[in-house]
């Protein structure tokens, strides 16, 4: 008898209206993989939010287990590199997606997708970090290869209390950046403060149209909101700088010109965690274990039960989320 276990499943009927229910199920109900992994710990990210609540056509076959993130442990293995016990963590490949996700007591994946849990961090932690700290890795990993040091001057960080924003703050900090934070919500101003943001900015001043050129303000910036946010952060890029491109919160579009990069000679960065080969994957993770204060993450983690998960999907979409959430299985 195979093990039994609870899980979210979203279902559609013939009219496309998605539900979600709390089911139990089996292994032998799982999809093809490799290896499974007893999930000890998930989060909700912007875009599980995206996906349970139906706001964005994230899930792309039904039913689907969601949840795009995962630390556990190992229960069984037909992979090479790894073995009953081992401790790992996934992110993206699908999961959630067009594969089970991370919503139930066990999941079974292709081997590959898999990288180490980094030592000295929890499964706790690594949820804590998720796929919005990876990602936050992965733009200031880019920002850096693209010489944006912080002796060049100011990093813009949008959505700065979201979970890519909180993240990114917190590691830049460490890094020795001058942080200037954008965020709608002015309460977080102490919050921010304190994971690092050395200025604090109303998102209002980047909402609206942006002009083709604006005052030059900072070396680069991280971006998670799109749209106009990302077109006026471009136009105020000083000469060379960058901006990672992570994220759609306030749209998909980028109302923009073609002027700070052929005028300043700014490069827009677009960064993608979900197919990211396993070199940057391993760098990254590698990274945050070393380089990410345990305190900080901690300040800006949040656990809820396995119950909470939709109502923590409405209101990440809501805008009501602080940082990262970290569910206990």
């Amino acid at each position: 008898m195979s093990e039994r276990f609870e899980a979210v499943l979203i279902t559609r009927d013939e009219e496309k209206k998605q539900r979600v229910s709390f089911v139990e199920m089996g292994e032998d109900e799982l999809m093809p993989g490799d290896v499974t992994i007893a999930v000890e710990a998930t989060t909700v990210n912007y875009k599980d939010g995206l996906a349970i609540t139906g706001k964005a056509p994230v899930i792309r076959r039904f039913p689907m287990i969601p949840g795009v993130d995962l630390a556990g442990t190992v229960v069984r293995s037909n992979h090479p590199e790894w073995k009953e016990g081992d401790k790992v963590v996934l992110n993206g490949w699908g999961l959630g997606e067009t594969h089970y996700g991370a919503y139930a007591g066990r999941a079974r994946v292709s081997g590959d997708w898999l990288v180490p849990l980094p030592e000295g961090m929890s499964v706790h932690d690594a949820m804590a970090v998720g796929t919005a700290g990876y990602t936050a890795m992965l733009a200031i990993m880019a920002l850096e290869r693209h010489g944006i040091t912080p002796d060049r001057g100011p990093v813009i960080v949008t959505g700065a209390a979201g979970g890519v924003g909180s993240v990114a703050i917190a590691l830049l900090s460490r890094l020795g950046y001058h942080i200037v934070a954008s965020t709608g919500r002015t309460a977080e101003t102490e919050y921010l403060k304190y994971l690092g943001a050395s200025e604090i900015i109303s998102r209002e001043e980047l909402a609206g149209p942006a002009r083709p050129l604006g005052k030059e303000r900072w070396a680069g910036g991280i971006d998670a909101v799109g749209s106009h946010t990302l077109a006026n952060v471009l136009s105020m890029t000083s000469y060379g700088g960058a901006v990672a491109a992570c994220g759609l919160a306030q749209g998909m579009d980028l109302p923009a010109t073609v002027a700070p990069f052929i005028l300043r000679g700014v490069s827009l960065l677009g960064i993608d965690s979900v197919m990211a080969p396993k070199p940057p994957r391993l760098e990254a993770w590698q990274r945050i274990g070393t380089e990410l204060d345990h305190a900080r993450l901690a300040a800006l983690t949040s656990t809820i039960s396995f119950r909470d998960i939709p109502k923590a999907a409405e209101d990440i979409i809501a805008g009501k989320v602080r940082g990262r959430l970290v569910v206990k299985m």
